[in-house]
């Protein structure tokens, strides 16, 4: 699948996935990088060195320090992999050096799933799907 690079960097792993925004700033939890939104529906998710899979981000521009606070502490995921990315997520990512492709059909991606990410090339590729059930 073909987007565009927001940061560049190549890697590998498994896929998280949320169909709903993500809103880092109260969200998720920078010391542990874990979802701690109620009611999210990756609410108790690690997303610490997992390819993270969503729509766009949401919420307070703080976001893109817990972005680049997750990274400090050793909790950021591998890569995002976005469908519309936002300011807040973009920045967050360049800050901290995470490998980032945005205008992806998210709905190809299934949680999971084995995912390269290319950011470099601004591609992905599913390398092993996830199992049924």
């Amino acid at each position: 699948m073909k987007g565009k690079t927001i940061y560049p960097g190549r890697v590998e792993g498994c896929a998280v996935v949320s169909m709903e925004p993500i809103g880092f700033y109260g969200g998720v939890d920078v010391k542990s990088g874990k979802i701690v939104e109620k009611g999210h529906p990756l609410e108790g998710r690690s997303i610490k060195g997992k390819i993270l899979v969503f729509p766009h981000g949401k919420g307070s521009t703080v976001g893109s320090y817990i972005i680049y606070g997750l990274k400090r502490y050793g909790n950021a995921p591998l890569a995002i992999v976005t469908e519309n990315i936002d300011t807040v997520v973009a920045a967050g990512v360049i800050l901290a050096g995470i490998p980032c492709v945005d205008g992806i059909d998210i709905s190809r991606i299934r949680d999971g799933d084995i995912v390269v990410v290319d950011g470099d090339k601004g591609e992905i590729e599913i390398k092993r799907r996830a199992e049924d059930g």
